[in-house]
């Protein structure tokens, strides 16, 4: 299997692993840090630095783009936002703050060098009809640049309209796999939060089912977000068979 084509298995930030030692475990890493408050670029670059060759970065969007400030994780955003910012954040409105967001997120996904940017919706993002236009208008006027773009709805989104908009814009659909199947089987992107909460250990027989759902001639990606994140997706290599 090819570097392209290859499973990517890793963990929803870098956990309690330290970033240098990251790379000598796993081949991908989901980055928070910029869904919350994206660090500096010269950050982000010194970490692309610290890995090694092949190693993958994804970006998870700011919360600016996809989350209203009603929501608790705003608490962790160093950026004070004025009365109008605040009124236009997130659900992917066309709006000053949410394009502003976007161009940040676009260059740290460049900083890292990364392919792949997921787009976490909250449960309050429903299929309202001015939500799914916002989500038409914004991913229709994005400029791409190669990247892959992942979306992850929370909220009761009926799988027929998450078909029809995957197809439309071109969006990989993100599941956990244990709790949803994917609409998108050919552009596979899964996060697992424990069965059914974060404290929770996959074992083996769960990690062997995962496999079968997993293409084998495309790139793919598994990232764990769960209490023993970094030993389940370490047993889930080699399950898999990535050395």
């Amino acid at each position: 299997m090819t570097e392209q084509l290859q499973t990517k298995i890793g963990t929803c930030g870098f956990g309690r692993v330290k970033r240098p030692e990251y790379g000598t475990l796993f081949d991908a890493v989901e980055i928070q840090h910029t869904f919350y408050q994206p660090p500096q670029i010269e950050t982000l670059e010194s970490w692309r630095a610290e890995q090694p060759y092949g190693f993958e970065f994804t970006v998870k969007a700011w919360q600016l783009i996809t989350h209203e400030t009603s929501s608790p994780t705003y608490r962790r955003l160093k950026r004070e936002l004025n009365e109008k910012e605040s009124a236009e954040a997130g659900f992917f409105k066309p709006t000053d703050i949410v394009r502003e967001a976007l161009a940040v997120t676009l260059a740290s996904a460049k900083a890292l060098k990364a392919r792949t940017i997921l787009f976490q919706c909250p449960a309050k993002f429903q299929p309202l009809p001015e939500n799914i236009l916002n989500m038409k208008r914004f991913f229709g006027e994005i400029d791409r640049d190669g990247f892959n773009l992942v979306w992850e709805p929370r909220g009761k989104w009926p799988d027929e309209t998450i078909v029809e908009l995957c197809d439309e814009l071109g969006l990989w659909h993100c599941v956990d796999p244990f709790a949803h199947r994917t609409v998108t089987p050919d552009r596979t992107y899964y996060r697992l939060h424990g069965i059914p909460r974060w404290r929770y250990t996959y074992n083996d027989d769960e990690l062997s089912d995962l496999s079968a759902l997993i293409p084998k001639d495309r790139l793919a990606y598994i990232f764990f977000n769960n209490i023993t994140m970094k030993d389940d997706a370490l047993r889930c290599r080699e399950i898999i068979g990535i050395s």
